[in-house]
C-alpha cells in the first residue's frame, strides 16, 4: 500500500509511486526520454529542459501503471517506456502551448518557455513536442493489432486542440446549465483525453486485451475530468509560491472553469466576479478579494464534489482487472488527486 494522504503534495505522490513501483523503469524512461531529446538539442534551452526535469510525470506514470496492472513485474517491453515517454512529451507540447495562450510568465515556478523565448518560438518548439511525441508512438509500434494505438493517439491530439480552442471561444452569456456541459466536453478534450489515453495505450503496449485497453481508457478518462476540476480549484485558492503558477489566471482570462461557472450562477451577473469574468480590468487587491469571494460560494464546494464524484466513477473500472499492487497504486493515485482539499 503506498503511503499517500492529503498532506502529500502531488508531485510527491507521483515521485512515491515511481520511487516504491517503477524505479527499474525510471531508469529506462530517462534513458529513453534522452534519446527521443537528442534530435532537437540544439533547438532546445535551458527553459525546456526544465520543464521535462521538473515535472510530475503523472500521465507517464499512469502509462506504467497500467501496463504493469496486466503485464506484472517481469521487465516490460522497450515500446512501452517508449510510449510512455512519448505521451510525456505531447503533454509538455500542450503545457508550453497553454502558457502562450495565457501569457503565463512562470511554469512550475520557474520562467516559462513563452518568458524565456517569447511566444513564436514557443509555439514551435511546443510543435516540435507535438511531433517528436507522435513519432515516438510510431517507432513503439512492432505488430500489426498495435497499429490501431496511432489512430487513438491522433485522435487524442486533435482533441486536445480542440479543447484548447474550446476553452477560448466560451461564451458567458450562456445559461449556467449550457456553460456546465461545455465545460465537462472541454475538460474531456483537453485533459481527460490525455489520461485515457496513457491508461489504454499502457494496457494496449503491454499486450493486454482489447476490451481490457478500453476499460483503462474509461477509467483514465474519468480520472483526468476530476484532476482538471481539481486544478481549477486549486488555481483560484493556491498562492505561487505553493503551484509555481500565478493564482487567479482562469478568474483574469475569463476562462469558464466549474468552480467559476457556478460561483457566477450563486453571485449574480452584477457582482465582481462575474464582471472581472467578463473583462472589467482589476488589480491585485480587487483580485485577492473577488478570489476569497469565490471560495466561500457553494459552487466551489459543489465542484470539489464533482471531482470527488468523477474519481470515484474511474475507480469502478479498475474493478475487474487482477488486484495486484499496480492497480491499488492506480486506485491510491485517484483518491490522492481528489483528498488534497484545496
Amino acid at each position: 500500500m503506498l503511503i499517500l494522504d492529503s498532506r502529500t503534495a502531488p508531485e510527491d505522490g507521483v515521485r512515491t509511486v515511481w520511487a516504491e513501483l517503477l524505479a527499474e523503469d525510471l531508469v529506462r524512461y530517462e534513458a529513453v526520454l534522452e534519446e527521443a531529446l537528442e534530435p532537437q538539442r540544439e533547438y532546445l534551452s535551458e527553459a525546456e529542459y526544465t520543464v521535462y526535469r521538473r515535472g510530475k510525470r503523472l500521465r507517464p506514470a499512469i502509462l506504467l501503471l497500467a501496463a504493469r496492472m496486466v503485464h506484472g513485474p517481469t521487465p516490460l517491453p522497450a515500446k512501452v517506456l517508449q510510449g510512455a515517454v512519448s505521451l510525456e512529451m505531447l503533454h509538455v507540447a500542450t503545457l508550453i502551448h497553454d502558457d502562450v495562450v495565457d501569457g503565463s510568465m512562470l511554469r512550475r515556478g520557474m520562467p516559462s518557455v513563452n518568458a524565456a523565448r517569447g511566444p513564436g518560438t514557443a509555439v514551435i518548439v511546443g510543435d516540435l513536442q507535438f511531433v517528436q511525441a507522435i513519432r515516438g508512438f510510431v517507432d513503439a509500434i512492432d505488430r500489426d493489432s498495435d497499429m490501431a494505438l496511432i489512430k487513438l493517439v491522433l485522435d487524442s491530439a486533435f482533441d486536445t486542440c480542440r479543447g484548447e480552442l474550446d476553452e477560448l471561444r466560451t461564451d458567458l452569456t450562456l445559461e449556467p446549465a449550457v456553460l456546465v456541459e461545455r465545460y465537462w466536453q472541454t475538460a474531456d478534450r483537453k485533459t481527460a483525453v490525455l489520461f485515457g489515453l496513457a491508461a489504454e495505450s499502457g494496457v494496449v503496449l503491454a499486450g493486454g486485451h482489447s476490451s481490457d485497453a478500453r476499460r483503462a481508457g474509461f477509467f483514465g478518462r474519468g480520472l483526468g475530468r476530476a484532476f482538471q476540476v481539481m486544478d481549477d480549484l486549486f488555481d483560484l485558492a493556491r498562492a505561487e509560491n505553493a503551484s509555481g503558477k500565478p493564482c487567479g489566471v482562469d478568474l483574469l482570462c475569463g476562462r469558464a472553469s466549474l468552480p467559476l461557472i457556478y460561483a457566477m450562477a450563486e453571485l449574480g451577473p452584477t457582482h465582481r466576479v462575474s464582471r472581472i469574468m467578463r473583462g472589467e480590468p482589476t488589480g491585485p487587491p480587487a483580485l485577492a478579494r473577488a478570489l476569497a469571494q469565490v471560495r466561500v460560494t457553494g459552487g466551489f464546494a459543489r465542484a470539489y464534489a464533482d471531482a470527488r464524484a468523477q474519481a470515484l466513477d474511474a475507480l469502478e473500472f479498475l474493478r475487474p482487472f487482477p488486484d495486484n499492487r499496480y492497480r491499488r497504486a492506480l486506485h491510491d493515485l485517484t483518491l490522492h488527486v481528489v483528498d488534497r482539499a484545496p
